[in-house]
């Protein structure tokens, strides 16, 4: 059995890892944007019924990237809060362009000791 990863520093190059196709990145940031959207939605229009439609387009898009795309296991399974955390570091870090979407730019980037 592998050994769970003790750092959130760790877990990210893990996760890195595990969203280094192109394809996988696209999908990820579409679902989290649209996250965000349907947030905005909400809070614009007072119509609370949709809130359900965040899980469905955050996990569904990041799912189906990992099955067809990546062709891995999503890290939400084994390590949900480091995972959504990372979902969202990863959404803005591809937005700022600290990470890319194309080419040798999707492989982990050495993160700076503190």
């Amino acid at each position: 059995m592998a050994e769970r990863i003790k750092t959130y520093r760790e877990f990210y190059q893990f996760y890195l890892t595990e969203h280094s196709k192109t394809g996988t990145r696209i999908f990820h940031f579409i679902g989290t944007f649209l996250v965000f959207f349907v947030i905005w939605y909400v809070i614009s229009s007072g119509k609370e019924r949709f809130l359900w439609y965040i899980p469905i387009v955050g996990y569904g898009f990041a799912w189906f990237s990992h099955a067809v795309i990546e062709r891995n296991n999503p890290a939400t399974f084994k390590y949900p809060i480091w995972s959504l955390i990372s979902d969202f570091r990863l959404f803005f870090e591809l937005l700022i362009g600290k990470q890319k979407f194309f080419g040798s730019g999707n492989r982990p980037q050495k993160q700076e000791q503190p």
